[in-house]
């Protein structure tokens, strides 16, 4: 159970990034950018396929990221210069996505399982701290040493670079264009009559947040070991599912506590679905049911939550006024008066 655990946290960590570049397309630019289930892939073919060829891995990684950024910035000027529909731009740039991506892999799947990537070196440099050995005999002398983890490098190591990434687009937003970026999503009209070019707000906003998925997707295939053409189905309902499911645990008050929320709900969202494919009479192939299920919840019990609070708020101020009602007209006009004088 708590190697299933880990490898859950561990791979949240990364989907988190992903997540990331949603919320920046939906939350801040108002933009129902579906290009995610195919820039997640070209992260990875971009990656995979860089890393085969004998390239650095995490140069491969980076090339990844840039490659996602121009595919954002491709479905920005169909949308924008184009006055193409904002989902069918997404749609669209997803679709062609599937054909370039099977151009640079050359094939539908590439595996990685015996080539040096990012996370291998991670795993090789770790292990030659024998700190994994410190964590294990903690977990040994706490009752866990039947399910240890392989290494503690890759959590911590992610931790650090999706942390890194959170701090970057927390200052990004509060600059004087992160600032244009969120007006953009909230009122167009008003940010052009401060003649604002909100077309290339909208095209820098869904590069950056491709580009985001993509550096996610080139770490989850060397972390899997491949990268496979279909690995982006559904990537789009993993990211709102992280969104919607942090957004309502941990709260939306400042920009900094959102972006916080959204690595939250990334990892609890695969806690969840690991937790949920250990019950037996689900399989693997249930995992989109799965999240299906999960994002309903998430938009549903906010708003369910909400109600129950109002009839409450309702059924005391009906107490109240009840109470009032029953008072003598004496004490009635005293209470009066006194909510009056305390007015």
């Amino acid at each position: 159970m708590f190697t299933a655990i880990f490898g859950a946290f561990e791979s949240g960590i990364i989907y988190a990034i992903m997540a990331l570049g949603v919320y920046l397309s939906f939350r801040v630019l108002d933009f129902p950018d579906l290009t995610v289930d195919g820039s997640f892939v070209t992260g990875a073919a971009v990656a995979a396929t860089m890393i085969v060829s004998g390239a650095n891995p995490f140069l491969a990684t980076i090339t990844a990221l840039f490659a996602g950024f121009i595919a954002g910035c491709l479905t920005g000027i169909i949308h924008t210069f184009g006055k193409i529909n904002a989902l069918l731009s997404g749609i669209l740039m997803m679709i062609a996505l599937y054909s370039i991506n099977l151009r640079i892999m050359g094939k539908s799947n590439v595996p990685l399982l015996n080539t040096e990537t990012a996370i291998t070196h991670v795993r090789d440099f770790w292990d030659k701290t024998g700190i994994d050995s410190f964590f294990n005999s903690i977990l040994t002398m706490a009752g866990l040493g039947g399910s240890l983890p392989r290494t503690w490098g890759i959590i911590l190591f992610m931790l650090v670079v999706t942390l890194a990434i959170k701090f970057l687009t927390d200052r990004f937003l509060q600059t004087e264009i992160g600032l244009a970026l969120r007006a953009t999503g909230d009122n167009k009209r008003m940010i052009r009559s401060l003649s604002a070019n909100t077309n290339m707000m909208v095209i820098l906003g869904l590069g950056l947040s491709n580009a985001m998925v993509a550096f996610s997707g080139a770490l989850i295939a060397q972390q899997g070991g491949f990268a496979d053409v279909g690995m982006g189905i559904g990537m789009i309902i993993i990211g709102l599912a992280s969104v919607i499911i942090g957004e309502a645990l941990f709260g939306t008050k400042s920009i900094a506590r959102t972006t916080l929320a959204v690595i939250g709900g990334a990892i609890i969202y695969r806690i969840v679905v690991t937790m949920a494919l250990r019950v037996e009479f689900l399989e693997p192939g249930d995992m989109k049911l799965i999240t299906a299920t999960i994002v309903i919840l998430a938009l549903i019990m906010p708003k369910i939550i909400d109600r129950t609070k109002e009839k409450k708020r309702k059924a005391k101020r009906l107490a109240g006024s009840l109470n009032i009602s029953e008072l003598p007209s004496g004490g009635k006009g005293e209470t009066d008066a006194a909510i009056k004088s305390d007015s």
